[in-house]
């Protein structure tokens, strides 16, 4: 049911967070995602990435494999990124089309998701209804990810991330409620603009898909000077993926349960995340 990763800080080689050998990389995890609801996200996979010279998003989108596109190892081989994010698909429903390969991207935001809405068939035409009007053109594809973002872009995501992202998951909650749909959210999702991340892990009632945070890099230099690897990172490098990129112990957190992730180039902090039923 999907992974993801994203990365903000100063910018880095985008292939080697993305393709190094032996490590639990995004690309490795289409193949053989290890704490997924599914070992194998081959639906599809998209890159969305900022510019340090336009500061606009662009991205790579494809219903290959991730693990089976040359031309995904040569633009990350040679892109470099200070802002940057990935997404694997496992598909559970919609179409396997391009335009229901994540990232999705509006204006300067780019969104990932990772779960569903149950039996959203059920009340997409309310969700519709409630997206704004001169948004709603902007939709191309069919999955319930690409609704809730602009659903969540309707109530603001652009200006309080989190408070949108709060009264969009709460406005579906509500929806499914008067449907008579059981749990009908399960996500980690990331919203990420050129110099800001936010990452939420939440589901209604069940357990929702596993999500983490790296920790500090400077500390992590000083335990491990003789890692090469983390030592030519930037200071202000800041992670988010839905499995750790390695095992290196004290490099990752997980980020809890109904906790959203707030990234920015000064460093991370984590906030409840509380649906607004309003």
């Amino acid at each position: 049911m999907c992974r993801w990763m994203a990365y903000l800080g100063d910018p880095i080689s985008v292939g080697l967070v993305m393709f190094r050998e032996g490590a639990n990389t995004i690309v490795h995890q289409s193949l053989d995602a290890s704490q997924g609801a599914e070992p194998v996200n081959g639906d599809g996979f998209g890159l969305g990435w900022f510019s340090p010279y336009t500061g606009k998003p662009s991205r790579y989108r494809s219903t290959e494999p991730a693990w089976n596109d040359e031309n995904l190892r040569e633009i990350a081989g040679t892109l470099e990124s200070g802002a940057f994010i990935a997404h694997v698909r496992a598909a559970i429903g919609s179409p396997v089309q391009q335009s229901n390969c994540h990232p999705f991207r509006h204006g300067g935001t780019l969104f990932v998701h990772n779960g569903f809405v149950r039996d959203f068939h059920r009340i997409k035409r309310d969700v519709v209804l409630r997206i704004d009007p001169e948004l709603y053109p902007y939709i191309v594809g069919s999955t319930d990810s690409e609704h809730l973002f602009y659903l969540a872009l309707t109530f603001g995501l652009a200006d309080d991330p989190q408070a949108a992202l709060e009264r969009a998951v709460g406005f579906v909650e509500a929806l499914a409620a008067r449907a008579g749909i059981d749990d009908p959210v399960q996500m980690t999702i990331g919203a990420l603009t050129q110099d800001a991340l936010v990452a939420a892990r939440y589901a209604t009632r069940s357990v929702p898909r596993t999500l983490y945070h790296s920790n500090d890099i400077p500390t992590l230099q000083r335990l491990y000077p003789h890692f090469r690897d983390l030592q030519q990172l930037p200071g202000d490098a800041h992670a988010i993926m839905s499995e750790p990129l390695g095992a290196l112990p004290g490099a990752w957190s997980e980020v809890p349960i109904s906790t959203a992730a707030h990234v920015t180039r000064a460093g991370l902090t984590l906030r409840p995340f509380s649906p607004r039923h309003d």
